[in-house]
């Protein structure tokens, strides 16, 4: 049997059998999402899948044309949903438990983050199945000033401009990331909050705090859930979800924290430092 759930435990699943596949998805949707660089994603038959208990708790959002996705609409994780009919898909991020396998390749590399270098040895395709690849429709903006970086949501409600530098770019490894962004880790840039600011859609986003945790929350999109920007006043800092970026700001992360928190299922094969929580 094995287990997952959400960042504040509202949602919680289970999956008794054998998953066909899991790979690592690079395409804009699922950075978007995820507000990470890259979603994993375990697929198998939904006779052996059950969602234990907060199933009413869930939003979904057609992100392409009969693709759904799905997440908590109280802490914004990307939670299992349905995909080509009986199948299920089912992001490893949250999983309490090993999924007993690993993933097989990259899939939609040809959307790849270009601040996220692939230096595994896994398979790499640049689609899935020729007539399937996803798109994110997006209204015209015109052109940034120099310097300047754009950010949004999956459905375009929300978006931010950075104007400052980051001052440091984490992977972060640690559990509460990979339950809020449903991924292998997220990628978050700190800048000075005076540097961030929301272009619409400020009054809608929503915030869930853990109550044990000192700094840690999680900024989402209640349409679409994708993670976003959160503003640290007490620090005067504000946090970046790097998969929510459209532009490329030019420069990936610096290391990897929580390291001793790392998922079971995914390896570090890259040259940057690690630290077991965060350095200093």
């Amino acid at each position: 049997m094995i287990r997952g759930s959400c960042l504040c435990g509202t949602v919680r699943w289970s999956f008794d059998g054998a998953f066909d596949w899991m790979t690592h998805c690079h395409c804009k949707m699922c950075r978007k999402a995820h507000g990470a660089p890259f979603a994993t994603y375990a697929i198998g038959s939904g006779e052996h899948f059950r969602f234990d208990q907060g199933e009413d708790a869930i939003t979904h959002y057609e992100s392409s044309p009969g693709f759904v996705r799905a997440f908590c609409s109280h802490c914004g994780s990307v939670t299992p949903y349905p995909v080509r009919g009986t199948e299920i898909g089912i992001p490893v991020g949250p999983l309490d438990d090993d999924p007993g396998m690993r993933a097989t390749g990259h899939i939609y590399t040809k959307w790849k983050a270009p601040w996220h270098p692939i230096t595994d040895s896994l398979p790499r395709h640049e689609a899935l199945e020729r007539g399937r690849e996803p798109r994110v429709d997006r209204p015209g903006a015109p052109p940034c000033s120099d310097g300047v970086l754009r950010g949004s949501c999956l459905c375009s409600s929300v978006a931010y401009e950075v104007t400052g530098p980051f001052k440091v770019v984490h992977n972060c490894h640690c559990s509460r990331c990979r339950k809020a962004r449903a991924a292998a880790h997220t990628t978050n840039g700190f800048t000075a909050m005076d540097d961030v600011r929301y272009t619409r859609g400020e009054d809608t986003l929503r915030t869930y705090r853990l109550p044990q945790a000192r700094h840690f929350s999680q900024v989402f999109c209640p349409t679409c859930g994708s993670g976003l920007p959160r503003l640290d006043p007490g620090r005067g800092v504000a946090v970046i979800p790097f998969g929510s970026l459209d532009d490329d700001p030019g420069r990936g992360a610096d290391d990897h924290i929580f390291v001793g928190s790392k998922a079971p299922w995914y390896e570090i094969t890259d040259d940057l430092p690690r630290f077991d929580e965060t350095p200093g």
